[in-house]
């Protein structure tokens, strides 16, 4: 991977729908060589995927949006929990992550008994020991 393959991966992050053309145009490349270079990144595993980014506030099915951060049970480990808290109802997001706790969980839940559930299972079933929960109140606008 080169820098104009960054580029390109950085325009593709903030607009997965652009045009070859108009991707082409923005890092120098003509429309089928920008189109070659996504094709090889997807061909390579570099880019995995293409996904919508729902906003929150308008997703009114979602109900809460939710940050847990958790530290694993001396006991757990990653690949047991990794497997484990993917398999639970309304995780969204996985990180393992530095700093005082082992992992960060973004998730769902449609009200405060589901996130109470949810809790309980993932010190139940997930092996957690400890985690702290923020609740979402607004995303705020990508301009």
């Amino acid at each position: 991977m080169d820098r104009l393959d960054r580029e390109i991966l950085g325009i593709l992050q903030e607009d997965a729908r652009i045009s070859y053309r108009d991707l082409g145009v923005r890092v120098g490349l003509s429309a089928n060589a920008a189109g070659d270079r996504v094709r090889r990144m997807r061909k390579d595993g570099v880019i995995r995927g293409f996904t919508v980014i729902v906003d929150p506030a308008a997703d009114t099915r979602s109900g809460l949006v939710v940050f847990i951060d958790v530290t694993l049970r001396l006991d757990t480990t990653n690949e047991e929990f990794e497997r484990s808290v993917l398999m639970l109802p309304g995780i969204t997001e996985v990180v393992h992550v530095t700093g005082g706790h082992d992992y960060l969980i973004r998730a769902t839940a449609a009200d405060p008994v589901a996130l109470d559930s949810l809790l309980r299972r993932l010190k139940r079933e997930a092996g957690v020991a400890h985690s702290t929960t923020r609740i979402a109140l607004r995303a705020a606008p990508k301009h």
